[in-house]
């Protein structure tokens, strides 16, 4: 049955509807019609064959007569006054009833609210882990997946809190006396090959540019997939001199390094957003404590704001940066999954790269010497790893030093309550936010009328918001707020006049309590095996394994190969921990059965 509500003058509509074949001749004049409640915009092509039952046009005057009145449209006498003959009894509406969940979610609200939409996620996290988190991070608005298969749109709330990350870490960096630089995207073909070593590690990833509109390109181009070989070139240039070192610069940025693993959401994409520092210095001890200096400034991100364990350790040979004299890494890890994120490395470079591109800079003796480097980043896999750890089947449950908003104010007046006391609420609401924002907080007030009070601690829960304020008519009474956590689900009631000093300290607590709870859970995943059974016993368990080996590339080749199943991927070293248990003399690596070197952290990792 064909509905034309809304912009369609009435002595037109009896013409559309006895013949389906003008739907398309209007749509074409940019008339907006309705039709059977679905809008069609201009340029929409509606089948000639569009089909109705025409006695049914004069039945439903009364809807359009109605419809017009309200636009203020004048009613044709053939559309107003249907023919007796014709009447036909209107079907009736039935009544849908509002989900379960809507109903307990309602609190009072009052009447005409809009129908809600569901919320929460259809998948736990505890059943199928990978679609709890696909869904979460669309449904929380993270992000929005692209038409490029492995870019991802990081939407406002996601990249509020990379801009967290950004502030902590670019202050603490500039301290140092780092500064910020931008080089560009593309690099040359000959310049990308200059360091062999560097450029196999990173040769599958790389994307290259080999088309200007429709012309062939003399020499293609790489996009960044990191950026030594960018920068170097003219660190050469500007390091001549002892009295030019140290040079420390850092740049935030994009690269792109096209994945042919499972493309995951922060985790692994083909495009995402870092800073890498790029650093050289006269002497190696200087270069190596800087390595540390950074790597701890990791450490402090994750434990400290995004309130995630990490181990602090060295990289195998095997799993270094390509081309580096060693790298350092902070190892995160996934209980629910079994496996590990390498959440940030900083990187030795030695004098490698400065031989290769030949930054020399004259000593005070007047001689020549290469200069150390260094390379460290940090990416938006950060945000991947702290959603992981501490989100649940309600959505996200954030840390409170990154939340972008770390409180909402939600008022909840019901159907019952007079208009002077929702005023009087409202301004209340105002009072705390002013107040709250005073003492630091980020506050985000909910005073929509068109929803329930329900439908909002829903919606801020799954958006992951730490604490939840509500000041319903009692509250108004008494004098005293709610105070909920998305953390625990706890409530406590709170004085007005303690709100500002309360909700600080609350933030505080919740903080420490999420990296304690995130830091048993990871303590109780790392278990110290010394045989090949206990190694796979504890693997097939989730588990991370401390494990004592010979430090041998063949030796971590074989285990990679020996430890996958039908199921997983094999297993690899994670670090090799700066904390490390004693080695008695005599101790056989777990695998080879030669003598071990040290302890190393295994798993499977993504």
């Amino acid at each position: 049955e064909l509905h034309i509500c809304v912009g369609v003058e009435a002595s037109c509509m009896l013409r559309v509807l006895r013949c389906g074949s003008l739907v398309s001749e209007f749509l074409r004049a940019s008339r907006p019609l309705w039709i059977c409640n679905t809008t069609l915009s201009p340029g929409t092509t509606v089948s000639n064959s569009l089909s109705y039952p025409s006695k049914g046009l004069l039945s439903r005057a009364g809807i359009f007569t109605s419809i017009m009145a309200a636009e203020g449209e004048q009613v044709p006498a053939e559309v107003s006054a249907p023919p007796k003959e014709k009447k036909v009894k209107p079907p009736k509406e039935k009544k849908e009833k509002p989900p379960k969940e809507a109903k307990q979610q309602s609190d009072g609200g009052a009447d005409g609210k809009k129908k809600e939409t569901k919320l929460g996620l259809s998948t736990p996290k505890a059943t199928n882990f990978a679609d709890w988190y696909t869904e979460l991070v669309v449904a929380s608005e993270l992000i929005s997946y692209y038409d490029v298969s492995g870019c991802y749109i990081l939407r406002p709330w996601a990249y509020s809190m990379w801009e967290v990350i950004q502030g902590f870490f670019d202050a603490k960096i500039k301290g140092m006396g780092i500064q910020n630089a931008y080089f560009p995207l593309f690099i040359t073909e000959d310049v990308l090959n200059t360091e062999k070593d560097h450029v196999e590690g990173f040769a599958p990833e790389v994307a290259w540019v080999t088309k200007c509109g429709n012309t062939e390109m003399e020499k293609p181009v790489a996009i960044r997939p990191t950026s030594e070989t960018v920068m170097y070139p003219y660190f050469s240039q500007w390091i001549r001199s002892h009295r030019d070192l140290p040079l420390r610069l850092n740049q935030w940025t994009n690269v792109v390094r096209w994945e042919f693993k499972y493309p995951t959401p922060f985790i692994r994409s083909r495009e995402f957003l870092w800073q890498e520092g790029h650093t050289a210095f006269a002497t190696q001890e200087e270069a190596e404590k800087e390595v540390l200096e950074i790597l701890e400034l990791y450490r402090r991100v994750y434990e400290e704001l995004l309130a995630v364990p990490v181990t602090k350790g060295r990289k195998s040979k095997k799993e270094q940066f390509a081309g580096a004299f060693y790298t350092t890494t902070v190892e995160a890890f996934v209980p629910d999954t079994g496996k590990a994120v390498q959440a940030a490395t900083s990187h030795c470079l030695g004098q490698n790269f400065s031989r290769m591109f030949n930054i020399e800079f004259e000593t005070e003796e007047r001689t020549k010497q290469h200069v150390w480097q260094n390379s460290w980043g940090l990416t938006t896999r950060s945000i991947g790893v702290m959603i992981m750890t501490h989100s649940d089947d309600k959505g996200l449950v954030l840390p409170p030093r990154v939340a972008p908003k770390q409180i909402v104010i939600i008022p909840i007046p019901n159907s019952k309550t007079p208009d002077d006391v929702k005023a009087a609420m409202l301004v209340k609401v105002e009072e705390f936010k002013a107040d709250l924002e005073a003492a630091g907080v980020r506050v985000v007030t909910d005073t929509r009328d068109n929803y329930t009070p329900g439908w909002k601690y829903n919606h801020w829960e799954l958006k992951g918001l730490p604490v939840r304020l509500e000041l319903g008519p009692k509250d108004m009474e008494n004098k005293k707020v709610v105070l909920a956590r998305r953390d625990t689900g706890a409530k406590e009631f709170v004085p007005w006049e303690e709100v500002a000093a309360r909700v600080p300290a609350l933030l505080e607590e919740i903080q420490a309590d999420m990296y304690n709870a995130a830091r048993t859970k990871y303590d109780a995943c790392v278990e110290q095996v010394t045989t090949w059974d206990q190694f796979m016993a504890a693997l097939n368990n989730k588990h991370m394994c401390l494990a004592p080996w010979a430090d041998e590339e063949a030796v971590e080749e074989d285990v990679k190969k020996r430890s996958a199943t039908a199921d997983a991927m094999g297993a690899k070293t994670l670090c090799i921990p700066f904390v490390q248990p004693e080695l008695p003399a005599g101790t056989l690596c777990f695998a080879s059965g030669k003598p071990a070197k040290n302890w190393a952290l295994w798993g499977r990792s993504y």
